[in-house]
C-alpha cells in the first residue's frame, strides 16, 4: 500500500503526470460544461413548449370573451355554447399547466386563477342576451382572466430569455476554461521544461569548461524527471572530478603507447642481432664449447626470444591503424588477449581455465579492437576476484553468433548496478580506482562489430560477461597466431 502511494506521488510529481492531470481536469470541465449546455437547451425546449401551452390558454380565454361579446350583442344559444366550449378548453389547458402555474405564482396564485376561471364559467353560464347587469360582472371576471394569462406568458418569456442568456454565456465559459488551461500548461512547460533545460544548458557549458562542481536543483527537486536528470549530472560531475587525474593519466598512457611503439621498433633490431649472434656462436663454435658454454648461449637465445615476444605484444597492442575487419579464429582473439595479461594473471593468485575450441566458426572483426574488449573484461575479472578465485574463458557456437564468455568467482554485481555498468563514467570501483570508461568502450566496440554483450551476475556468486559476435562469411581462412604472439 505504501509503495503504491509512493508510485502515485512520484507520478503526479512528474512532468507527464502534471500534463495528464491538467488534460484530465480540462476534459472533465469541458464534459461538465457540455452537460450543462445539454441541460440548459432541454430546459429551453421544455419552457418553449410550456410557453406555447400558455399561448393556447390565453387564446382560449380570448375566444371565450369574443363569443361572450357576441352573446351580449346578438344573443343566440350558439354564441353561448361556443363561449363555454372555449372556456372548457381553457380549463382543460389550465389543469395541465397547474404544477407550472403553482411554481410561477405559488399555491395562492394558482387557487386565485382557478377560482376566477370557475367564477367566469358560472357567470357566463347564467348570462342572458341583453342582460347588462350580469354581463358587467362576467366581463370583469373575463378581463381578470386575460390579465392573469398575460402575466403567465410574460413570466414564462422572461424565464426563457434568462435561460437563453445563460446558454449564450457557455461559449465564453469554454473560452475561459481554454485560456485557464493554456495558462497552466504554459506555466507547467515553463517551470518543468524550459527553466530546467536552460539550467542544464548552463551546467553542460560549465562542465565543458572544466567546472565539475555539483549542480543545484534550482527548486526543481519536486519534478521527477528533472530531479533524475540533475542526479545523473551530479554523478557525472563527481565522477569526472574524482577521475580527472585518471583521465589525464590515460592521456599520458596513450602518449606513452606511441612512444613505446617507437622504442619497441628500436629494441627489436638489437634483439634480432643478439639472436643472430647467439645462433652464429652455436653454429660456428658449438663443437668447441663445453656444456656450460652451450647452456649460456641457450639462455641468451631463450631470453632474447622472450624479449622478442614482449616486444611483439607491445607492438600488437599499441598499433592504432584504421580498423579493418577480417575473418578471425575466436581462440586467436582470446589467446592473444590472455598473452597481453600473462604477468598480471601470474601475480594475481588466480587460477585460469580456457575452454575455447579451435574449431569454432570464424568471426568477422578487428583483432586489435577485440583484444581491447577482452583485455578490459579480463582486467575487470582480475580486479573483482580475490586471491584463490578462478577466471574462465569459454567459447561456443550460438546460432548466427559465436559466444565468448569471461566468468569470474568474484563479488558479483547487484541489480541496480547492472542497469548502469555500460554507461560512460559509471563505475562500482572506489573513487580514484576506475574511470568508468572501460565497459562503455567495450560496449561501443562490440556494437561496431554488429554483436552484443550480456551480463549475468548475482552478488556473492561471481559475474559472467557473454560477448556474441557475428560469424564471418565463409571465404578466406581465418587469421592464425603463433604461440606467444600473433
Amino acid at each position: 500500500m505504501r509503495d503504491t502511494a509512493r508510485r502515485i506521488r512520484v507520478f503526479f510529481n512528474s512532468i507527464k503526470g502534471k500534463i495528464l492531470t491538467l488534460f484530465l481536469v480540462a476534459f472533465l470541465v469541458a464534459c461538465g460544461l457540455t452537460l450543462l449546455n445539454i441541460w440548459t437547451l432541454s430546459t429551453v425546449r421544455v419552457r418553449l413548449n410550456l410557453s406555447e401551452r400558455y399561448d393556447d390558454l390565453f387564446n382560449s380565454i380570448l375566444e371565450a370573451r369574443r363569443f361572450e361579446k357576441n352573446l351580449l350583442i346578438y344573443g343566440g344559444e350558439d354564441n353561448r355554447r361556443a363561449s363555454l366550449a372555449y372556456l372548457d378548453k381553457a380549463e382543460s389547458t389550465a389543469e395541465g399547466l397547474a404544477p407550472d402555474i403553482e411554481r410561477l405564482t405559488g399555491a395562492e396564485g394558482l387557487a386565485r386563477f382557478n377560482q376566477t376561471l370557475a367564477q367566469y364559467h358560472r357567470e357566463l353560464s347564467g348570462m342572458r342576451a341583453g342582460a347588462q347587469a350580469g354581463s358587467d360582472v362576467a366581463r370583469g371576471s373575463g378581463k381578470v382572466l386575460v390579465d392573469m394569462a398575460e402575466d403567465f406568458i410574460r413570466t414564462k418569456r422572461d424565464h426563457i430569455h434568462r435561460t437563453i442568456f445563460r446558454v449564450s454565456l457557455i461559449p465564453f465559459a469554454y473560452l475561459a476554461v481554454f485560456l485557464v488551461f493554456m495558462a497552466f500548461l504554459i506555466k507547467v512547460i515553463a517551470n518543468s521544461l524550459l527553466k530546467p533545460l536552460g539550467m542544464i544548458g548552463q551546467v553542460t557549458a560549465r562542465v565543458a569548461k572544466g567546472d565539475f562542481s555539483p549542480v543545484d536543483s534550482g527548486g526543481h527537486h519536486h519534478i521527477e524527471e528533472v530531479a533524475g536528470l540533475i542526479d545523473a549530472l551530479n554523478r557525472m560531475a563527481l565522477e569526472l572530478m574524482a577521475n580527472q587525474e585518471d583521465l589525464l593519466q590515460a592521456r599520458k598512457i596513450a602518449a606513452l603507447g606511441t612512444l613505446t611503439a617507437g622504442i619497441a621498433h628500436e629494441i627489436n633490431n638489437p634483439i634480432n642481432n643478439i639472436m643472430i649472434s647467439a645462433e652464429s656462436i652455436l653454429e660456428t663454435h658449438g663443437d668447441v664449447l663445453d656444456d656450460e658454454g652451450r647452456e649460456v648461449v641457450g639462455d641468451i637465445l631463450s631470453q632474447a626470444e622472450r624479449a622478442g615476444e614482449i616486444v611483439r605484444n607491445l607492438l600488437d597492442f599499441s598499433r592504432t591503424e584504421k580498423a579493418g575487419f577480417s575473418p578471425l579464429s575466436p581462440d586467436v582473439v582470446t589467446r592473444s588477449s590472455l598473452a597481453l595479461l600473462k604477468n598480471q594473471l601470474l601475480v594475481s593468485g588466480l587460477s585460469l581455465r580456457v575452454d575455447v575450441p579451435r574449431d569454432l566458426p570464424a568471426i568477422s572483426g578487428n583483432l586489435r579492437h577485440l583484444q581491447q574488449v577482452f583485455v578490459n573484461l579480463l582486467q575487470n575479472a582480475i580486479a573483482a576476484t580475490p586471491a584463490g578465485g578462478s577466471i574462465t574463458v569459454s567459447g561456443a557456437d550460438d546460432g548466427g553468433f559465436v559466444r565468448l564468455s569471461v566468468s569470474d568467482t568474484g563479488a558479483g554485481i547487484d541489480k541496480e548496478s547492472r542497469q548502469h555498468i555500460f554507461e560512460p563514467f559509471y563505475t562500482t570501483k572506489e573513487v580514484g580506482k576506475g574511470t568508468g570508461l572501460g565497459l562503455s568502450v567495450t560496449y561501443s566496440i562490440i556494437k561496431r562489430h554488429g554483436g552484443r554483450i550480456e551480463v549475468e551476475s548475482e552478488p556473492g556468486r561471481g559475474t559472467t560477461f557473454n560477448v556474441l559476435l557475428p560469424k564471418a562469411p565463409a571465404s578466406p581462412e581465418p587469421m592464425e597466431v603463433v604461440e606467444g604472439g600473433r
